[in-house]
């Protein structure tokens, strides 16, 4: 009975009814994945969960396929589910229900989390942590854009980028950062075990030791880093020369933007002399919204010249 069309009153009607001793009959009226996670249920619970409002499979060993199709047993319209539980700590646990309340989705079905505009609220940050490195966590991308973040908020997002995750993406613009902050979130990101690769932090208000602490990322041998927006901070030459020393060893960074920065002459001829001292693998580079005068021009036209610095 795939693709059919049935009301509530008739999806019970038929559950009930097939729940008699005597009938033998199989009923089918999900969609694939759908129909193999109800199946899968029925197995471990011994109840059909169109009949449950909430299922508990915390102590089940659940792999990434069965995550997959309870992912799509809780969009099917048939499906009253509003409490699904199979991670692996109560302060996970907490969080999703909390996120699924400000979401209006469980955020076990996104790779995207955005908690922009302060959409945290009351989480703290050892339940959000516990949550995105539970194993069954499909967020890639997490987007905090103008967010009052404390010292502690950083901390548990450097927790995060420490731990196992698949977290790809981190976008912390227009959030005012505390050089404490940048700092420890920076250390992480030289963690072998981070796969982080898109960090972006437009208008931060970036100093002088936010700049130093982003440079030694840069040149560290184990970070996964390939693409860091650090567009509208007013950086001027001297924390542009700060990054600058980041470019000149080991840097592994493919996209860098510097748009807006109030960088002139002396910031454009210390990127140029990084970058040649550097055979880089950066193939990208914004300054758009600068002031480069006709020596930043020019340092940068001769570098385009040569063919061992691209």
């Amino acid at each position: 009975m795939s693709n059919c069309s049935i009301t509530e009153e008739g999806v019970k009607e038929l559950l009930d009814s097939v729940k008699g001793p005597v009938c033998k009959l199989k009923l089918r009226f999900l969609g694939p994945d759908a129909d193999e996670a109800c199946q899968y249920v029925e197995r471990v619970v011994g109840k059909n969960p169109l009949l449950l409002r909430e299922l508990n499979l915390s102590g089940s060993k659940l792999e990434d396929s069965n995550v997959k199709k309870l992912a799509a047993l809780l969009q099917d319209k048939h499906c009253k589910l509003n409490r699904l539980k199979f991670l692996k700590s109560p302060a996970a646990e907490q969080a999703c229900d909390y996120l699924t309340e400000v979401l209006g989705k469980s955020p076990l079905l996104l790779t995207e989390l955005d908690m922009s505009e302060d959409k945290l609220g009351d989480l703290d940050g050892e339940k959000l942590s516990a949550l995105l490195i539970d194993s069954h966590s499909k967020v890639e991308k997490i987007k905090l854009n103008n967010c009052r973040l404390t010292d502690n908020s950083c901390s548990v997002l450097a927790t995060v980028l420490s731990s196992k995750t698949i977290l790809k993406e981190m976008n912390l613009n227009n959030s005012r950062l505390l050089d404490s902050g940048v700092k420890e979130i920076c250390e992480r990101l030289k963690n072998p075990v981070c796969e982080l690769k898109i960090l972006k932090l437009c208008k931060c208000e970036l100093t002088e030791e936010s700049c130093s602490a982003l440079a030694s990322v840069l040149s560290s041998d184990s970070s996964s880093l390939r693409d860091l927006d650090l567009s509208n901070n007013n950086l001027q030459d001297l924390r542009v020369k700060l990054l600058s020393d980041g470019l000149k060893e080991n840097c592994k960074l493919e996209k860098l933007k510097l748009s807006n920065c109030s960088i002139t002459e002396e910031g454009y001829k210390a990127l140029a002399s990084a970058l040649r001292s550097n055979p880089s693998h950066l193939i990208e580079l914004d300054l758009r919204g600068n002031d480069p005068g006709q020596s930043g021009v020019k340092e940068f036209s001769d570098l385009l010249q040569d063919p061992n610095c691209f």
